[in-house]
């Protein structure tokens, strides 16, 4: 996964495009491998992130995203 995470940023450097490493992320679903991905020397490894406004994780549950809308719901009534 580095390999190809240093061939896109080495690409993307050759045509003037950065990688906002704020933004990017790295997010290993059910596998082994442990190893860290890093941009320019920053890791870019996560447990969880949102997207579209469901939380996902490394485990592929829901159990984070139920209760974090469940934790919404309590806030708004």
């Amino acid at each position: 996964m580095q390999e190809k995470t240093t061939s896109v940023a080495a690409t993307s450097t050759a045509v003037d495009l950065n990688i906002h490493k704020g933004k990017s992320k790295i997010l290993r679903y059910n596998t082994a491998c442990t190893n860290p991905v890093a941009i320019d020397g920053e890791n870019v490894d996560v447990n969880t992130f949102t997207y579209l406004g469901s939380i996902i994780d490394e485990q592929g549950g829901s159990d984070a995203d139920v209760k974090a809308r469940i934790g919404k719901a309590r806030a708004a009534y």
